[in-house]
């Protein structure tokens, strides 16, 4: 039994304010991702699901004369620091294992190495999972994070992921009977 659904997660106000600004359709698709290397890597799906979809929650809008500067974006961003500490008060106000919020955060904190100096960073299981789901969904100059997606169907997607989990959740308890 989870906690906390990826889809209490999705609809909290807190959520819907920073997938809004950061790419809803983008934080969706990064959790589909991260749910398939999730099983591939063996890495627990519920865990990696809700990092990948709350990845990008710290991003700041970073606009020069009306326009979206992705340099400027490139050169000042720190949105994994920010949407680590947002993303794990999030998770422990809605109920969050403890223990599982700081492990989603960390994932988020690393889950790109482009605010940190040159070098290359030893990633545990979920962390890389998360990379590698974000990095699977990136576009050249940052238009992943401009695709749309209606609230229709952003919703049929997030519950099918739970459905999904569950289900591995499930089968994981069945085996461990047998």
């Amino acid at each position: 039994m989870r906690n906390v659904t990826l889809e209490e997660v999705f609809i909290h106000p807190i959520t819907q304010k920073y997938l809004k600004r950061s790419g809803m359709a983008h934080a969706i698709r990064v959790a589909e991702y991260a749910f398939e290397f999730s099983v591939k890597h063996n890495v627990n799906s519920d865990l990696a699901t809700k990092a990948a979809l709350l990845h990008d929650v710290g991003h700041y809008t970073w606009y020069r004369d009306g326009e979206w500067d992705y340099d400027l974006y490139k050169e000042n961003d720190i949105h994994a620091i920010k949407g680590a500490s947002r993303a794990h008060k999030l998770l422990i106000r809605i109920g969050e294992d403890r223990h599982a919020a700081k492990e989603i955060a960390v994932a988020i904190l690393l889950h790109t190495d482009s605010y940190l100096p040159e070098g290359h960073l030893e990633l545990k299981p979920l962390q890389y999972v998360v990379s590698l789901a974000d990095e699977a969904d990136e576009e050249s100059g940052g238009k992943h994070h401009y695709r749309t997606i209606n609230d229709v169907e952003a919703m049929e997607r997030i519950r099918s992921l739970d459905k999904k989990i569950d289900g591995m959740k499930a089968k994981k308890q069945f085996n461990k009977i047998i």
